[in-house]
């Protein structure tokens, strides 16, 4: 169950398949196999080996597809770095994680090297171009890029062995790391070649970020069956949606901040979408209307998915039984806007405070728990963390609060430490940001508690408009009126012109809250 394992087949079986696509690069399996043995002797002649850390510092490319393979190879932990973190996190996670070397990219080059000179136990940094300032960032070493045999031997590699530390953004206080090990990554790729049927025919889009797993998962399981990678460095709607055409994408997973930038794109009935078979959506709950705007814009299969970084990420997916294939197509979007039935790898159940199962009814609202082969054994150096993330008999508590219905399919309705309780009464918030998108003029919408001396909280939105079209907030709230409960309408809308974001792209609350 080593990740090395994965690539290593896909080098036997489709040696000149077309792997990669990073910009003007076009490389197979054969030329990125050889990319990856470099680096991986590269950095043993370093010193690292069996359990040391080395991070990255990364935009999506070529690049990031190495790093998750030469890790695997030298069993070594890779540490993906969320690139929009202050420099203060990420010398926190260098030293937290006892990072030894750092491979960054010349665009990160000044932040690189302030958080190096934080960190006094990264002795080797490692540059993935030419112009990396070296002048800034004295001693980093050029980048291994060559074609050519290194001599480098895989690590026997046990199963339970982490393969991975990605840090969540500590909203409560100091990041974790999650530790994730071969075992886990493995039988999450497979379970999702499974439930996607994913083939060598599929032309995988990296465009959320792969430092995060809503995207990384898919470097393991589109290498599995000799797939295609093709890379999107940074996000912007038009250039995504310009490289589904181009390169004749079959499938992606995007935020839904991503997805709504992108149907509501002024070019987004101009591009050719012939070649998408499905369009995953996962990382936060997306909203109907969004849903029914994707549908009508891509015309394929859409799916929406759930997970957490301590899952590997996936726990469910929103794909139809095939009795619901049937129902007529408003029904089955209905089932298509849930956020889904079990992933194939896990056990899931939504419980009560007293941790009995509550009713299928998608009216009693519980917290999502799961346990599998593809959850997280705890968090780096934490033991009370994870002790205290983990029931008695097992079980993962996502932190999470869903209705589940008679299908098994569950609907996230909000995060526990999101419930707005305003004179007594809960309001989850994704209900009243759904009504929120259903008006032409919102481009995207978060909803949240403010304090008040009155009420305790209230609720409060924050809202973006669509280029060139004015709202106010007496006309929101009149719009909301017919459609929600009255203690649940926005006592307060802040107009922004953006909301803030996570480095994987979800909207952060949390910053709207201070």
């Amino acid at each position: 169950m080593s990740l090395w394992t994965i690539l290593a087949r896909a080098r036997r079986l489709h040696p000149e398949q077309l792997a990669v696509v990073d910009g003007g690069r076009r490389l197979s399996y054969r030329e990125v196999g050889l990319r990856v043995d470099a680096l991986a002797r590269h950095l043993q002649d370093r010193g690292l080996g069996a359990g040391d850390r080395f991070a990255t510092l990364l935009p999506n490319g070529l690049a990031c597809f190495d790093c998750y393979f030469a890790a695997a190879g030298l069993g070594a932990i890779l540490v993906p770095l969320n690139t929009r973190l202050h420099p203060d996190e990420l010398a926190f996670i260098l030293g937290d994680s006892g990072t030894r070397a750092l491979i960054a990219d010349p665009c990160f080059g000044p932040l690189a090297a302030e958080v190096v000179a934080r960190s006094p136990g990264v002795q080797t940094v490692i540059s993935t171009g030419p112009t990396f300032p070296l002048s800034t960032l004295a001693g980093a070493e050029a980048y291994p890029d060559r074609d050519v045999a290194s001599g480098f031997t895989a690590a026997q590699t046990p199963p339970d062995r982490v393969a991975h530390l990605y840090y969540t953004s500590g909203t409560t206080g100091r990041p974790k790391g999650v530790m994730l090990t071969h075992r886990n990554v493995w039988i999450h790729a497979l379970a999702a070649v499974a439930e996607l049927g994913l083939n060598q025919r599929d032309v995988w889009a990296h465009v959320a970020p792969m430092f995060h797993l809503a995207d990384a998962w898919a470097t393991f399981a589109i290498t599995w069956v000799g797939g295609r990678h093709v890379m999107l460095s940074r996000f912007e709607a038009g250039a995504a949606l310009e490289l589904i055409e181009r390169e004749h994408v079959t499938l992606t997973n995007l935020v839904p901040t991503m997805l709504n930038l992108m149907v509501k794109h002024p070019d987004s009935r101009r591009f050719d979408y012939r070649s998408l078979r499905l369009l995953l959506s996962g990382g936060a709950p997306i909203a109907p209307e969004v849903v029914r705007a994707i549908v009508e814009t891509f015309d394929c299969e859409y799916v929406q998915t759930y997970g957490m970084t301590e899952t590997s990420p996936y726990l469910t997916l929103s794909l139809l039984k095939e009795h619901l294939k049937a129902l007529s197509p408003e029904a089955q979007l209905g089932y298509r806007a849930k956020t889904g039935r079990p992933f194939l790898a896990v056990e899931l159940r939504v419980v009560d405070d007293g941790g009995r199962e509550v009713a299928a009814d998608e009216r009693q609202v519980g917290e999502v728990q799961v346990r599998g082969e593809t959850v997280t054994p705890g968090y780096w150096n934490r033991p009370d963390a994870t002790a205290e993330a983990f029931t008695a008999d097992g079980w993962l508590r996502t932190g999470d609060l869903a209705v589940i219905d008679d299908e098994g399919y569950v609907t996230i309705v909000d995060r526990k430490k999101d419930v707005i309780i305003t004179g007594g009464e809960k309001v989850y918030s994704t209900e009243v940001e759904f009504v929120l998108y259903q008006h032409a003029a919102v481009l995207e919408a978060a909803v949240y508690g403010t304090p008040d001396p009155v009420w305790g909280e209230i609720v409060t939105a924050a809202v973006v408009a669509r280029p060139g079209m004015l709202l106010s907030e007496e006309e929101l709230v009149t719009f909301c009126r017919p459609r929600l409960a009255a203690f649940k309408l926005p006592r307060r809308v802040r107009f922004l012109p953006e909301l803030p974001k996570t480095g994987s792209g979800k909207i952060l609350k949390r910053a709207l809250a201070r």
